[in-house]
């Protein structure tokens, strides 16, 4: 699996770089020198320190993007030196999807973004995003369009297929509040008219023990901070996301989610994520440790789980070491 993700890797490259030769020479001049002006407004974005300063930012960045799209066969120029933007490519090379993150304040942000699409003379086809998530109290049981887009800043993006279409699985983060953060995975397609459908019918909960409706896309909201898996595992072929609880068992309360060593899964299987309750047939006791360390071999431990004396065990160690440093006696006495 690894040998054939690093040809595709390989092959997706020499694509790029032979595509790439497409813009012109003088073209290319000018996506360096907007990209100049990007890269310093995107940080301006995120260093600025008031909210006014930032917006403005935003604003002149967003300006300074279409500019630089609209420059003929842009669509294959990287951007790489533009920090603080996600900027990922289909895997079929399709479309690009850039997404970024506006801070207002400490509670309260907006996810902005764009789909470029590719196209054969090089001209530019933009489809704006507009985040309406402060507006939507149940994200998991609609579709929707660019024009009332759950906002997120994507980090991967997946193919796959079902019935002759193709269906492009985004996982994404909000950073939500001062309070905690949201991970995002849902379905991205094309329909009929070319414009993006976002969400659907696609993750199923029937072959859980106890059957929940399906859902049009999963989230995991949890505290500040903390470090969630949630992403496609190639090599196991699944979605894996940790499984949380409330570190103060307080359930209603998500800001107080971590993972507990376990976790979840979704396959592929007939057009759906199918949702698969345990993805391991084990589970590691994390109380109290790094949930991406876990819980080290201890031979035989001297403090218990929540990290107090076990005084049994340490007295029964003292006479173990007191017998240890006792002479040992021969039959004659010496």
């Amino acid at each position: 699996m690894n040998k054939i993700a690093v040809k595709l890797g390989l092959l997706l490259l020499l694509s790029y770089t032979s595509q790439a030769q497409l813009i012109s020479a003088g073209d290319k001049r000018k996506l360096r020198e907007k990209e100049d002006t990007l890269k310093e407004y995107a940080m301006y974005m995120i260093t600025d320190t008031t909210t006014a300063d930032r917006m403005i930012s935003d604003s002149i960045f967003t300006r300074t993007l279409v500019r630089a799209l609209q420059i003929k066969n842009s669509f294959y120029y990287p951007f790489d030196s533009v920090q603080g933007v996600s900027r990922l490519y289909a895997p079929d090379s399709s479309f690009r999807i850039f997404t970024w993150n506006m801070q207002f304040d400490d509670y309260y942000c907006r996810q902005k973004g764009a789909i470029q699409m590719r196209t054969k003379d090089g001209s530019l086809k933009l489809l704006p995003l507009r985040d309406v998530s402060e507006f939507t109290d149940k994200a998991e049981d609609s579709a929707r369009s660019r024009s009332n887009w759950i906002g997120a800043i994507y980090y991967n993006i997946i193919k796959t297929q079902y019935n002759n279409r193709n269906y492009y699985t985004l996982f994404g983060i909000d950073y939500n509040t001062v309070m905690s953060t949201k991970k995002w995975v849902e379905v991205m397609y094309f329909d009929q008219k070319g414009e993006p459908v976002f969400g659907g019918p696609f993750f199923s909960y029937a072959q859980d023990s106890i059957p929940q409706p399906t859902a049009y896309r999963f989230s995991l909201e949890f505290k500040k901070d903390t470090r969630v898996l949630l992403n496609y595992i190639s090599d196991l072929g699944v979605i894996l996301s940790d499984h949380l609880i409330s570190e103060t068992d307080e359930p209603d309360h998500k800001w107080t989610y971590i993972p507990d060593g376990d976790n979840e899964a979704f396959k592929w299987e007939g057009g759906k994520w199918v949702h698969i309750d345990k993805a391991f047939d084990y589970k590691v006791d994390m109380r109290g440790i790094d949930p991406y360390l876990g819980n080290p071999p201890v031979e035989d431990p001297l403090l218990d789980k929540n990290g107090n004396t076990n005084q049994k065990k340490l007295e029964e160690k003292s006479e173990k070491n007191k017998a240890k440093e006792k002479p040992k006696t021969g039959n004659n006495g010496d």
